[in-house]
């Protein structure tokens, strides 16, 4: 019996240490979670569609410019040109300098050009109204231009001919010029720098400019219609253009 007894407790050890052994084994260790990626120091993730802002800048650094708000509309530089104009020297068509300044005192119809342009007959127009209110003080100085369409291609020489065999111009030509881009002529760099609705360049030939007797620019009126331009377009015997010719050559200079 003893033998027995001593066996069963042996065969009851056996079972107790090899389930002991197996707990002493290492468990395997749970699957660790993916790392989250975070966004960087001064940069959070984009939430509910705001965007990120960029990082700031390092000490010594400029610090970025930020964006202007979207909708803003920058301030548009203002216009700063003194109204006198006839502060310049021109050459007519024959190439003899004038100055300006000899026709202040009269009201001066300024105007650009062509000889091949469909608004080439208001040349006619042009000096109708001269051959009628020059004796009350008013002239006008065609300026010839070659910058819309390639419109005014001749010389100085065959511009004359042209204007005056046709035409029967007699107010006073000028040598041909460029009145607008990188060569623009200084008069009309006066001209368009003044402040709306006078200034800006002009917008194709026979645009007209007036100018009154103390020699400052006061009206345009332009010959072609652009998509911003809501502005009357006029030809040389409008009612518009003939009341504020009126109008100045009344005023005293």
């Amino acid at each position: 019996m003893s033998h027995c007894r001593l066996l069963s407790a042996a065969l009851a050890l056996t079972s107790v240490c090899g389930i002991s052994m197996g707990q002493d084994q290492a468990a395997p260790q749970p699957a660790q979670e993916p790392v989250k990626e975070t966004a960087p120091v001064n940069q959070p993730a984009p939430s509910g569609g705001q965007p990120v802002k960029g990082p700031e800048a390092k000490p010594g650094e400029a610090k970025p410019a930020e964006a202007k708000p979207s909708g803003e509309v920058p301030k548009e530089a203002k216009a700063t040109e003194d109204p006198y104009v006839l502060g310049i020297t021109v050459k007519d068509i024959n190439g003899a300098e004038q100055k300006l300044e000899q026709y202040k005192g009269k009201v001066i119809l300024i105007v650009n050009v062509a000889s091949n342009c469909g608004f080439t007959p208001q040349y006619e127009g042009l000096q109708r109204l001269y051959d009628k209110r020059r004796d009350e003080g008013l002239v006008i100085l065609g300026f010839p231009s070659n910058d819309f369409g390639a419109q005014e291609p001749g010389t100085n020489a065959e511009i004359k001919e042209y204007c005056t065999s046709k035409y029967g111009v007699s107010f006073p030509m000028f040598e041909k010029i460029s009145v607008i881009g990188a060569q623009q002529h200084p008069l009309y760099k006066k001209l368009s720098g003044q402040p709306a609705p006078v200034g800006g360049d002009p917008n194709w030939n026979f645009t007209k400019f007036l100018v009154d007797r103390s020699g400052n620019v006061v009206a345009r009126f332009n010959s072609r219609a652009v998509p911003d331009d809501t502005s009357e377009k006029i030809s040389p015997e409008s009612k518009a253009m003939a009341d504020k010719i009126d109008e100045l050559l009344k005023a005293k200079g």
